[in-house]
C-alpha cells in the first residue's frame, strides 16, 4: 500500500439534520404513548377527574338528586364540617386507627422479615404465608373475623372459654373495642405488605457486614443495631409513609364489619363522607370532607419529604 493511497482523504460521513433526527424520536416514542394510552385514559377518568370534581363540588351545593353542581356556596361547605361534632369525632378515630396499626404493622413486619430473612431453606414459603391474606378482598376478610368475632359461637370467645372466662365478649359490639378489632384484623391483613418491603431491604444488605461484625464479637442485637436498622432507614421511611396513608383511608373494613357503630363508636371519615354524599345526597358537603382529610395526607407526605432530605444531607 502506498502512501498516496495512505493520504487519500475519505468522503464524509452524512449527518442526519435535526430535523430529521426528531423526526426518527418521535417515530420510535409513537409506539410507547400507544402502550400507555388506555393507562393514562382509565388514569384521569378515575382519578385525576374525581378529584377534580370533588374539589369543584366542595364549593357547592352539589346533590346526587338534582343536575350540575347546584348553588354555589362559598366555603359554607368547610365551615359546616369544620364545626360538625360527627367529623372531629370521625377525624379522631381515624387518626387513633392509624396510631394503633401503623406501629404495629412496621414493627411487627421489620421482626418478622429479619426472621425471614435468616431461614435458609424454603424462605419462600414464609414470603406466601405473610402475602397471601394481604392479596384476599376485603370482603372476605370482613366476613372471616367477624365470625371469629361472633359472640359465643366464634373463635375469641371459644378462646376466652377455654381460659377460664365463659362471659360473652361481643367484641364488634362493644364501643369501646369495636375499632380495635377492625384494627386487629387489619394487621392480620395487611402486614404481608411491608413484610416483603422490608424482606427486599433485607436482602440488599451485603452478608460481608454481618460476618465481619460477627468476626469483631458483635452479637446479634448489635448487629441488627448497628447495620440493619440504619441501612433500612429509607425503606422503614417509605413503609411508615404508606402505612399512615392507608390507614388515613379506612373504610372498607369498617364498613363492613361495623358499619360504623355501635352508634358512631368506629366511624371514620371515609364513612362520614359516604353517608353525607350517598346517603343524605350532600356531594358537596362530602366533597368537602374528603378535600380535608386530603390535606391531612398532604401534610403527612409533606413531613416525609422533609425527612428524606434530612437523610439525604446526613448521607451525603
Amino acid at each position: 500500500m502506498t502512501a498516496s493511497t495512505l493520504e487519500r482523504p475519505t468522503a464524509p460521513v452524512a449527518r442526519p439534520s435535526a430535523r430529521e433526527e426528531s423526526d426518527v424520536r418521535r417515530g420510535e416514542a409513537r409506539p410507547a404513548w400507544l402502550f400507555i394510552a388506555p393507562f393514562g385514559i382509565f388514569y384521569v377518568l378515575f382519578l385525576i377527574w374525581p378529584i377534580i370534581y370533588m374539589l369543584i363540588s366542595s364549593f357547592f351545593n352539589t346533590s346526587l338528586v338534582a343536575k350540575g353542581f347546584g348553588s354555589f356556596a362559598g366555603f359554607g361547605n368547610y365551615a359546616e364540617m369544620l364545626t360538625l361534632p360527627l367529623f372531629w369525632e370521625s377525624m379522631w378515630h381515624t387518626i387513633f386507627f392509624t396510631i394503633i396499626t401503623t406501629i404495629p404493622l412496621v414493627v411487627l413486619a421489620f421482626v418478622f422479615a429479619i426472621l425471614a430473612n435468616r431461614v435458609r431453606r424454603a424462605q419462600w414459603f414464609f414470603r406466601l404465608a405473610f402475602f397471601v391474606p394481604f392479596i384476599l378482598p376485603s370482603a372476605a376478610i370482613a366476613i372471616v373475623w367477624t365470625f371469629i368475632y361472633s359472640p359465643s359461637t366464634g373463635l375469641w370467645d371459644s378462646l376466652r372459654t377455654a381460659l377460664g372466662n365463659p362471659a360473652p365478649n361481643p367484641v364488634l359490639g362493644t364501643p369501646d373495642l369495636a375499632l380495635i378489632g377492625v384494627a386487629v384484623t387489619t394487621i392480620w391483613w395487611t402486614i404481608g405488605f411491608n413484610f416483603v418491603l422490608y424482606l427486599a431491604g433485607l436482602q440488599d444488605i451485603p452478608r460481608e457486614l454481618y460476618e465481619a461484625a460477627a468476626v469483631d464479637g458483635a452479637s446479634q442485637w448489635q448487629q441488627i443495631k448497628s447495620i440493619t436498622i440504619p441501612l433500612l432507614g429509607r425503606t422503614t421511611t417509605l413503609v411508615v409513609l404508606l402505612q399512615i396513608i392507608a390507614s388515613l383511608k379506612i373504610f372498607d373494613q369498617v364498613y363492613l364489619m361495623t358499619a360504623g357503630g355501635p352508634g358512631t363508636s368506629s366511624q371514620v371519615v371515609l364513612g362520614l363522607v359516604t353517608d353525607t354524599a350517598f346517603t343524605n345526597y350532600r356531594v358537596g358537603a362530602g366533597s368537602a370532607a374528603s378535600v380535608l382529610l386530603l390535606i391531612v395526607i398532604l401534610i403527612v407526605t409533606g413531613i416525609r419529604q422533609l425527612i428524606e432530605r434530612a437523610q439525604n444531607r446526613r448521607a451525603a
